[in-house]
């Protein structure tokens, strides 16, 4: 799962002890921060299987739904990730993610409390607040963990927890909505939450920076200097359009998709995510899993990191003649099977990427690089995904009625995973020079 050979190096601090993890502690963090990465997907995801019943409850529109499902997190999640990842790359990391897990979960149960629209609008933007502080500082701190050669698989195991969070919440969110209704579904995810901040906080030890490239010491960088270098790193910021479009139109059609199989195949809701959950929960899994080994392994046998790139370029192209199938097909069950084939290919760039991101920083800009690339993410994707698609539904329902749904999806996302290709393929003609260029500071 993680590295095997014990690692030793002297700390940061010159007279400080040697510093000894072993493969099993290595193995303990990157479960913890697996399971800190699923409760982030969780409360992120379950929202999507609740819609059409908090739709029927307040009477809102498709348009204000995925105004609440994206730019209501997005706006707070992308734009205070700056700011923490700075606290991040100067401070203890363990104590920044903990804080953020507390927050976030806590108000996912406040969700549950709403008594209306907008009291459900303002829970979720503070649960856009405590998951600012989750996925920066958890990606620099496992960086210091595991060494550049191996953090493609390492990020892979990472970027698992989120077909398995969307896993858990099609299934415990479905099942709650249905017997207990919407409110209870948040308040059940968002509770454990608390505790594992207290988990983290009392067990995940904070490493010095650059534990795993062997560095003594590492100086602090102002901000503008490292926004600077990030901006001047060609194959970082074409990542980061790539990681951005891509996610757009992931987001866009996974909010939607739920609805997508209730309104046009007239499926049921709880009989949807059902399926939606073994669907994302496995092909999910596989991708992000089979992306990353293979990644890695294709990097050492040619000797060439290019193949980080290229491979992401290679599955998001891909994806696109399942989409027409599964967006045009006329029985539910068999675009649902064939529906597996797109939610593997598109997990699996994510540890290549954002693998590849971390290394493409330098050991002392990790968590600013994961925090701007997120703050692109989720401003744009996750907060115009869910939006755009939403209001085309509502834009082309007077022509098309339920099935405009089916082709504002589709149109997303075909669009998205050819543009996320080309600045995907982009990224390879500098990479190498890139990372050079960060090893060497």
């Amino acid at each position: 799962m993680a590295q095997a050979d014990e690692t030793r190096m002297s700390s940061s601090s010159a007279t400080a002890d040697a510093i000894r993890i072993s493969r099993g502690y290595l193995n303990y963090v990157i479960a913890v921060l697996w399971v800190v990465m699923l409760l982030r997907f969780v409360d992120l995801q379950i929202v999507a299987v609740l819609l059409e019943s908090i739709r029927k409850e307040f009477e809102v529109s498709d348009t204000l739904l995925g105004f609440m499902t994206g730019s209501a997190f997005a706006i707070f999640y992308g734009t205070l990730g700056i700011p923490v990842a700075w606290l991040a790359d100067r401070y203890n990391r363990r104590n920044v993610i903990a804080a953020a897990v507390g927050l976030w979960s806590a108000m996912t149960a406040a969700c549950g409390l709403a008594g209306s629209f907008t009291a459900l609008f303002v829970a979720r933007m503070g649960v856009g607040v405590g998951e600012a502080g989750g996925q920066p500082p958890a990606y620099s701190l496992v960086s210091d963990y595991v060494p550049a050669e191996k953090r493609s698989s390492v990020f892979a195991i990472l970027n698992s927890s989120v077909p398995f969070g969307v896993f858990c919440g099609f299934i415990i969110g479905g099942w709650i909505n249905q017997h207990y209704g919407w409110r209870a579904a948040f308040m059940w995810v968002g509770l454990p939450g608390v505790l594992l901040a207290l988990l983290i906080w009392l067990t995940v030890r904070e490493l010095p920076r650059g534990f795993s490239e062997n560095r003594a010491h590492v100086a602090t960088v102002p901000l503008g200097e490292t926004l600077g270098y990030l901006w001047r790193t060609r194959s970082y910021r074409h990542l980061v359009l790539a990681t951005t479009i891509f996610t757009l139109g992931a987001i866009g059609s996974g909010i939607w998709i739920p609805s997508f199989f209730v309104r046009v195949h007239g499926m049921a809701n709880s009989e949807v995510a059902v399926w939606l959950a073994f669907i994302y929960g496995g092909g999910g899994v596989l991708g992000a899993m089979l992306g990353g080994f293979l990644a890695d392994r294709l990097v050492r046998r040619y000797n060439d990191a290019r193949w980080y790139a290229w491979m992401s370029a290679i599955a998001a192209a891909a994806i696109l003649p399942f989409s027409f199938f599964v967006y045009l097909w006329p029985d539910p069950v068999t675009a649902l099977l064939v529906h597996v084939g797109t939610t593997i290919l598109m997990h699996s760039w994510m540890g290549p990427a954002y693998g590849t991101v971390q290394s493409l920083a330098g050991v002392s800009r990790r968590a600013m690089a994961a925090a701007v690339n997120g703050l692109a993410v989720n401003l744009l994707a996750l907060g115009l995904g869910p939006l755009i698609v939403g209001a085309a539904s509502d834009f082309f329902n007077a022509r098309f009625g339920e099935n405009s749904l089916r082709y504002s999806i589709l149109t997303v996302v075909v669009v998205c995973y050819c543009w996320a290709a080309l600045h995907f393929f982009l990224s390879a003609r500098t990479l190498r020079q890139d990372l050079a260029a960060a090893e060497s500071e």
